[in-house]
């Protein structure tokens, strides 16, 4: 099932305090970047992030779900509605995500 437009557009208004915040559309879905770096995606209209010691942290009881098939899991964000929940998480996730690959 593909992500809605209108999912993609509420979840980016609630990221909204977080600088450099972009999408790219992939297959019906939408992977989310902070600054160049991938923070998570949008996945049938769910919230996914990836799972670095902050997102744990801040989300101790997120359900581990896999996007698709042969994906690594990530964290369901399940309160999309806490702005400022979301603010902190990627703030803090993102000292700890790769830097994006250098492109050829």
């Amino acid at each position: 099932m593909a992500s809605e437009k209108e999912y993609l557009e509420y979840v980016l208004e609630q990221l909204s305090d977080v600088p450099g915040v972009t999408y790219r559309p992939m297959m019906g879905e939408f992977i989310l970047y902070a600054r160049d770096k991938i923070i998570g995606g949008i996945y049938d209209d769910r919230l996914l992030v990836k799972i670095t010691k902050a997102s744990a942290r801040l989300m101790p009881d997120a359900p581990e779900t896999l996007p698709y098939e042969g994906a690594k899991p990530m964290l369901l964000v399940e309160d999309i509605d806490d702005r400022a929940l979301l603010t902190e998480l990627v703030n803090a996730m993102w000292d700890e995500l790769p830097a994006p690959k250098k492109k050829k």
